[in-house]
């Protein structure tokens, strides 16, 4: 887990401390050897007795060396730096990976990727870019904030540049809330000043207390600097269970008319998604100045699973385990979920969380097929 704090108590007892946060950025010299070549060179015995050309060569030699190793094409390549500031997503490979991984999802998928693309390309946003993602359990919201990060940052949740905050296991203790609070801002001010391009993962909104994620409202507002730190090249992305029955309740009546989950557009949820939201005590977001104030610049639904995506999933889980896909294996996994409404059965009311777990179950026959097979 990528920045994340590991005590109950908050962010204090970080695994990453504060301080840790404030790294070296791109541009940054070389430390350690390369600075201590030249002194090192003229404490070697005899180099005081050479000609003063010999002399004059031996340090023209390490000043290169120097500038070679601190140059950050280098240093970069062995030292995770920073993205720098002409730094853009690569949307074409992002599109492939969200098309072949991200199943039942058009919606999402469209959204994120023209959001994230053109935050990108904008040398001089106005504020950071700001991802709400709503939806049951299984249908791909962790999935694609991490995908989305691992673009930003190629190591993605093991970047120091990624940060990923559990609401249960970083802020579990409502009557800390105001440490929780002055934590965060601090944590968040830290890594921002640190690296522009960081990236901050919000999980389990749902069960976010009442009032902190206002804290750092500050960071996602129109300014150009706060104390001398400009948050306007991060990504804040929440993720969130509530609003899904909303989301639901809209694909069926999709559904129930006759009409293609394809044909709901985001016009279709995102308003009564944002109303939901900010009215919902179970939130995280209830009466929201980030949502008061529209500092959240998308609510992204992600749609119930039907059928067809879970045996998708399993495809996929299969092939990367090394398996051949075994259509029967497929159907008998996807056959074990269950799915709502009780009468029509049309969505997995746990999307495709547990395909794996169930998958386990058909690894003998997986294996089998395979071998028989080759």
């Amino acid at each position: 887990m990528a920045a994340a704090a590991t005590g109950g108590a908050g962010l204090a007892s970080s695994s990453r401390p504060l301080s840790a946060g404030r790294k070296r950025g791109r541009g940054a010299a070389m430390p350690g050897a390369a600075g201590l070549l030249l002194p090192l060179l003229l404490l070697l015995p005899g180099l005081a007795a050479l000609e003063p050309l010999s002399v004059g060569l031996a340090i023209g030699v390490a000043s290169a060396l120097t500038g070679y190793l601190s140059h950050p094409s280098f240093y970069c390549s062995y030292v995770e730096c920073c993205p720098s500031a002409g730094h853009r997503l690569n949307a074409t490979a992002l599109r492939e990976q969200l098309d072949g991984r991200l199943f039942g999802q058009h919606l999402a998928k469209e959204v994120v990727l023209r959001a994230v693309t053109g935050f990108s390309h904008n040398p001089s946003p106005k504020k950071p870019l700001t991802l709400s993602l709503h939806g049951w359990a299984g249908t791909g919201k962790n999935f694609l904030s991490q995908l989305l990060a691992q673009h930003v940052h190629p190591a993605g949740l093991r970047s120091k540049f990624v940060h990923l905050f559990l609401a249960t296991l970083h802020f579990p203790h409502p009557q800390q809330l105001q440490l929780y609070r002055e934590q965060l801002q601090s944590w968040i001010r830290g890594n921002v000043s640190a690296c522009p391009h960081s990236v901050f993962i919000f999980d389990e909104m749902d069960k976010m207390h009442q009032g902190l994620i206002d804290a750092i409202k500050p960071f996602l507002d129109y300014y150009e600097q706060v104390d001398g730190v400009s948050y306007r090249k991060a990504i804040f992305i929440f993720l969130s269970n509530a609003g899904g029955d909303l989301i639901n309740k809209a694909a069926l009546d999709f559904w129930t008319s006759g009409k293609r989950r394809e044909e709901i557009q985001l016009k279709d949820l995102e308003p009564v998604l944002s109303v939901g939201v900010f009215n919902n005590k179970n939130s995280g977001l209830w009466h929201s100045s980030l949502i008061d104030r529209n500092l959240i610049d998308y609510f992204v639904p992600f749609l119930p699973l039907e059928h067809k995506h879970v045996k998708m999933c399993v495809r996929a889980e299969m092939k990367a385990r090394g398996h051949a896909v075994d259509e029967k294996v497929v159907e008998a996994v996807a056959d074990e979920m269950t799915y709502f409404p009780k009468e029509a059965k049309i969505y997995s009311d746990k999307g495709c969380k547990t395909v794996q777990a169930k998958l386990d179950i058909h690894e003998d026959i997986a294996v089998k097929y395979t071998k028989a097979k080759d």
